[in-house]
């Protein structure tokens, strides 16, 4: 406790993205993955979406066809956003969904993460958004407990 005190922080509140199309990302977040939307703001528009542990706000960038898409070598800002996934049949199924879903562009199957043991994919959602999914056999008894 004394450690989070001298931080001044305890974790991640939420992570916010600005996307293109928030029909589908949103479709993609809670039909794809699961997630469920806990709350929304038609006034700027935006949802916030969770899978029961984290919270994803999703903006609607004001104009979608003068949007610059976000090159991760170029630009400031978000790189990727990386979820965990509880185990090895969740990553695989999770990326058996994510291949075929509209307008997902995988940039890379599941695969080690550097030297491993983890083992992860990045795909780019329908608005461009770089997502990582990662499973760590080290973490996988204490994610199940989550």
């Amino acid at each position: 406790m004394a450690d989070e005190f001298k931080t001044g922080t305890c974790g991640v509140d939420h992570v916010g993205l600005s996307v293109c199309d928030l029909v589908s990302t949103r479709r993609f977040f809670c039909d794809c993955l699961g997630w469920r939307i806990v709350a929304e703001r038609a006034d700027y528009p935006g949802v916030f979406v969770s899978d029961g542990h984290d919270l994803v706000t999703l903006w609607q960038v004001e104009s979608p066809g003068k949007a610059i898409p976000f090159n991760r070598r170029a630009s400031v800002g978000l790189h990727h956003l990386a979820l965990a996934v509880v185990d090895q049949i969740g990553l695989d199924t999770l990326y058996k969904r994510v291949l075929s879903w509209p307008g997902v562009v995988v940039e890379f199957g599941p695969e080690p993460s550097g030297a491993g043991p983890e083992i992860h994919f990045i795909v780019r959602e329908p608005s461009g958004v770089r997502i990582e999914f990662a499973f760590d056999p080290r973490l996988e008894d204490a994610r199940k407990v989550r």
